[in-house]
């Protein structure tokens, strides 16, 4: 059975990184089934990102160095589920020190809380662990996490936690989600991590013009580059089904299973804006072109083995609603 026909509104949960695109899009859709009992652990946030939680139901906000000494001393109350989604993101960050501090030290501790407590814990992997692809992307066998090599120090420090949560025994308890290229509503604070969706939109609206890479391997034209482009309301309905789940744990790759190219993503931009397509090739920068996806593609047979049954948005479909209803009228996803 899909996650749209599971009930939240008696749970008790903590979303970290609730004030970022993944996480407040997902108490977003907490609060549509009816669970409002949510505390957000994340940074005070700047205009953009109060901009996200705008509108949305939640009963705490607490800074992510306060959130484990809460939790050790029972100021929370009861929690049902965790979903640990706080990071940093920027796939060209080169503080390895920070790196591991933020993204791998916290949540090995946050894990071990909710392992000892019984809670139920969610947390984001990501597919930049998976990096160039040559070990496959498949999520099915723990044991392939040692034949991976992510392509940057933000892929490397995902890959850390997943590594110790296999090494473990964890991954018999709890799921690490490995989000793919997820776009949509309440992004744009990210600047330049943010999709290309984002990016393409404000340039065809500035200049009329969407620039894309060139690609700098023989075997892909320019913006034939591919990834597997997930919205993120399907990204949320995937992670609730699981977290509702509790005999589904391991890794999961959250994506839609499907290849598309920029060209198609771009092409997609300009239909939704009823303009006639111009692309325009770049350079890659050469600081990342050696650390560069030529291609990413979701398995997702072990999702959809767990039950989940939602349709996944088409690429079109899922541009169009993002710049209609999203980007255009400049709306936060708790407009609706």
């Amino acid at each position: 059975m899909s996650s749209a026909n599971e009930n939240w509104k008696d749970r008790s949960v903590i979303v970290t990184g609730g004030a970022g695109f993944i996480g407040s899009v997902l108490v977003w859709e907490l609060n549509r089934r009816g669970c409002s009992r949510i505390v957000i652990a994340d940074y005070q946030p700047p205009v953009k990102k109060h901009f996200n939680l705008s509108g949305l139901q939640f009963t705490d906000y607490v800074d992510p160095s306060d959130l484990p000494g809460w939790l050790k001393s029972g100021s929370l109350g009861q929690i049902d589920c965790i979903f640990h989604l706080g990071a940093c993101s920027s796939t060209t960050e080169t503080n390895e020190k920070y790196l591991r501090e933020n993204n791998f030290e916290y949540s090995r501790r946050l894990a071990e809380w909710a392992l000892g407590k019984g809670v139920r814990f969610v947390y984001a992997s990501s597919a930049a662990t998976y990096g160039n692809g040559e070990a496959g992307m498949d999520d099915a066998d723990p044991a392939q996490l040692d034949r991976l090599h992510p392509l940057n120090l933000y892929g490397l420090s995902k890959h850390w936690m997943d590594l110790h949560a296999w090494k473990h025994g964890w991954l018999d308890k709890i799921a690490g989600l490995k989000y793919f290229n997820v776009f949509g509503p309440n992004e744009n604070h990210k600047g330049d991590m943010r999709s290309v969706v984002c990016k393409s939109y404000a340039q065809a609206l500035d200049t009329g013009v969407i620039h894309l890479f060139k690609s700098h391997r023989p075997d892909f034209r320019d913006g034939e580059q591919r990834r597997d482009f997930l919205y993120v309301k399907d990204a949320v309905a995937m992670t609730l089904h699981l977290a509702a789940n509790p005999a589904a744990n391991g890794i999961f790759n959250i994506g839609s299973g499907t290849m598309h190219t920029w060209n198609e993503l771009a092409r997609a931009v300009f239909a939704a804006l009823g303009r006639p397509p111009r692309i325009e090739y770049i350079d890659m920068p050469e600081s990342i072109r050696e650390k560069y996806q030529y291609s990413t593609q979701a398995d997702i047979r072990k999702l959809l083995a767990t039950g989940y049954d939602r349709p996944i948005t088409p690429l079109e479909d899922a541009v169009r609603d993002y710049v209609v209803n999203y980007l255009v009228p400049g709306r936060s996803i708790a407009a609706e």
